[in-house]
């Protein structure tokens, strides 16, 4: 009689080594005659003349049918956890639903075969678009200035800085620290050690908030500045922002904001008008472009008018109707090559035309609206270590739970997926001990923000009355606990 469980595991793990048969091919190598049907000689030089005389099948390739191949590929993908099929609730990574728009504007012929060396002349209209997203850009932060070269959050954090640098440096000044809060994104700090400054850590008070006199007591000579979430990565807006600022500025120094978690500003605070001097945006974050699994990505800065003169190449802009591509002698010089990220700037700009500006306040309302709301349901059952409300995202922590058979957040998230839901961030911040950031965003539906409350509930239940399902979750998933710290310091890289 067959094991049900083990033929199931056999099918879940199968390789492609293994699902395949010698001899077995999609498409037959040794004949060249196929070449002549789909493609020319140019083809035959790429794929290399030396693939056809392996018939010993030394390369250890797969042997398998087109079909299954497709198969494999489409089972996999079936598999895994996205947005189209999920709720996401991923806290400080803002994990929202793209609209389909969007990609279908992104994916138009006359955008997606635009070539970098293309004549200026004949990508008037697509200069627009980005010289359009750098206005809208502008009135909802509140600045003079923005450039959107960077790729992403990290890279712009990586801009901002050096423009700051650069106009320390103007002033033949050598500053070599900046204060960074324990409530700033992990970037943060990694991105100063890029540029040779030394982290001055501050450390958030017992409701959460940066306090001015922590900020005056390092602010000196030798400081760059600050670096800020706003609102933090507690999810709370810091109430000494315009103290800290007027402190940082009467020092010499510059207030870099970290925008990523615009989502629960847009409309109602602009930051270029509370003391900010530099704002990194998240496109794929604030304006919906999908980036699970590290791209795309879609990066801006926005600066003070006395910054700049010192923002990237190219600078875009408008001449007598016509746009332009110019340099500038003071400027940080090129983060990349040629241009930004252009079909996430398509989708960011999409997004915002077909909302519309006073919808963009609304999106801000549902998306705080959603986390309080989130906070009111699971309360009761697990600890919410500050008591200020949240605005876009709520941290909890696994408090509560670790009483019970040591149930921690890892377990907590490990078990949502049995929900057919995808963890949250755990374990950040770290100023919480065991934390769990959900971020709701605004595109979830009540009735989903329903579902997720009632599993998160349901496993503190099982925390209490039956542990031993936590701790050894998931159960309805293809892996269950891989050995993470095994993998990493013993990768497979090849198949022997």
């Amino acid at each position: 009689m067959y094991n049900y469980n083990n033929i199931k595991k056999y099918v879940e793990n199968t390789t492609l080594f293994e699902y395949g048969s010698k001899g077995c091919c999609g498409i037959d190598l040794k004949n060249h005659s196929f070449l002549k049907n789909i493609s020319n000689k140019e083809v035959e030089n790429a794929i290399g003349q030396n693939l056809y005389d392996l018939s010993d099948n030394s390369l250890h390739f797969p042997e398998l049918s087109e079909f299954q191949v497709v198969r494999h590929f489409t089972s996999i993908s079936q598999g895994n956890f996205c947005i189209d099929t999920n709720t996401y609730p991923l806290g400080s990574c803002t994990m929202k639903y793209n609209p389909r728009i969007n990609e279908w504007v992104s994916n138009q012929h006359h955008f997606s075969m635009l070539h970098p060396y293309t004549n200026i002349k004949n990508i008037q209209f697509s200069l627009s678009i980005i010289f359009d997203l750098q206005n809208y850009l502008k009135e909802i932060s509140g600045f003079k200035s923005i450039s959107l070269q960077p790729s992403t959050g990290a890279h712009s954090e990586l801009t901002g800085l050096a423009v700051i640098n650069k106009a320390i440096r103007s002033r033949n000044e050598y500053r070599k620290k900046i204060i960074i809060p324990n409530t700033a994104h992990g970037t943060n700090p990694a991105t100063a050690k890029m540029l040779n400054l030394d982290v001055i850590n501050i450390t958030s008070g017992k409701d959460g908030f940066i306090c001015s006199k922590d900020v005056l007591k390092h602010m000196n000579k030798d400081v760059v500045g600050i670096m800020i979430t706003n609102p933090n990565t507690l999810g709370i807006f810091e109430s000494e922002i315009k103290k800290i600022s007027d402190i940082v500025h009467k020092h010499g120094g510059y207030v870099y904001g970290d925008g990523a978690n615009l989502n629960s500003l847009m409309g109602f605070v602009k930051p270029g008008k509370i003391g900010f001097d530099v704002l990194h945006f998240n496109l794929h974050k604030t304006f919906s472009t999908p980036h699970g699994g590290g791209g795309p990505g879609g990066g801006a800065i926005a600066t003070i008018e006395e910054l700049e003169k010192f923002l990237p190449l190219p600078v875009i802009s408008k001449n007598n109707a016509k746009y332009c591509i110019s340099k500038r002698s003071t400027s940080i010089g090129y983060i990349k090559s040629f241009f930004p990220n252009f079909s996430v700037i398509l989708r960011a700009w999409t997004y915002i035309r077909s909302i519309g500006k006073k919808n963009l306040k609304n999106i801000t309302n549902i998306a705080v609206l959603n986390s309080n709301y989130i906070r009111s349901k699971i309360k009761h059952a697990y600890h919410i270590p500050y008591k200020n409300a949240s605005l876009h995202e709520i941290v909890i922590s696994d408090k509560k739970q670790k009483i019970y058979a040591n149930i921690t957040a890892l377990d907590i998230a490990k078990r949502l997926m049995d929900y057919k839901i995808h963890p949250p961030t755990i374990y950040f911040p770290l100023n919480v001990p065991g934390a769990i950031m959900i971020e709701p965003t605004e595109t979830e539906s009540q009735k989903d923000l329903d579902y997720l409350c009632h599993a998160l509930i349901s496993i503190a239940k099982e925390s209490i009355n039956t542990p031993y399902i936590v701790k050894t979750a998931p159960h309805n998933t293809n892996i269950s606990r891989p050995n993470e710290v095994y993998a990493i310091k013993n990768p497979v890289l090849k198949w022997s």
